[in-house]
């Protein structure tokens, strides 16, 4: 993986989809250590509870890797954090962390929902995971409706971060609707994946909306050997409700 946050670079490699929070290599956890600590630069020290949101071009760029990771080194620094997924169309935390997905994000979006200390995590007593729940037939329409605005402004009573991870934004226009109610987006790019035109054009997008974006976090960099290899490719095709989320 290759980290950079304004003019700063760290690079370290990662190996697959079990790379997750505590079972991390020292180097690669190193590095989101640092990512964490560039945050501290980039977002606003008057803000209570920022809101991270964590998106891509494309599907299989890792996003949901990273964001589960992130969330996971900010609360090991002793936050209390919240991780959200807010992929309402392919939603993947729930299964890679091994949690059940009947209840979620969704559910609180529509009023419904349950007690929060049903969330937290078994790994870090100050770490919440909130799956997606069931997948709405209006993921967009909701995603940027005043009720989530009022949602997230009632979790950031209890949280010091929220990380919201998010779809592509090449792909539909999910991050993009919900980019108003948070502190700020970081955006994943897949190194011999993403495209320079895919990312100009993502990146555009968060431009032509007043995104703020925080900074960008590159995946499977190739560094020539190391502890890990690079992800298997695997070349994006389609993004709908016929398969399970893939980052």
């Amino acid at each position: 993986m290759k980290l950079f946050y304004k003019k700063k670079q760290v690079f370290v490699n990662t190996a697959d989809e079990k790379t997750l929070h505590k079972n991390l290599d020292f180097t690669a956890a190193e590095q989101y250590k640092l990512l964490r600590a560039n945050l501290d630069f980039t977002l606003t020290h008057d803000e209570k509870c920022p809101v991270i949101g964590v998106t891509s071009s494309l599907r299989g760029e890792s996003k949901s890797t990273t964001s589960i990771n992130l969330s996971y080194v900010l609360a090991e620094k002793g936050n209390k954090v919240l991780l959200i997924d807010g992929d309402l169309r392919l939603p993947s935390i729930a299964k890679k962390m091994d949690l059940e997905n009947e209840t979620g994000f969704t559910e609180l979006l529509i009023g419904q929902g349950a007690p929060f200390s049903n969330f937290k995590s078994n790994i870090l007593d100050n770490w919440y995971i909130l799956p997606s729940g069931r997948i709405p037939p209006n993921p967009s329409e909701l995603l940027g409706s005043k009720r989530t605005k009022d949602v997230l402004d009632e979790l950031k009573k209890y949280f010091d971060y929220i990380v919201v991870d998010l779809p592509p934004v090449n792909i539909v226009s999910d991050a993009i609707s919900i980019a108003g109610f948070l502190s700020g987006m970081i955006v994943v790019v897949r190194e011999e994946y993403c495209g320079k035109k895919e990312l100009a054009h993502c990146v555009r997008q968060l431009k032509l909306s007043n995104v703020n974006v925080l900074g960008f976090v590159m995946t499977c960099a190739n560094l020539g050997g190391g502890t890990y290899g690079k992800y298997k490719y695997k070349k994006y095709k389609y993004y709908n409700n016929d398969s399970e989320g893939e980052d």
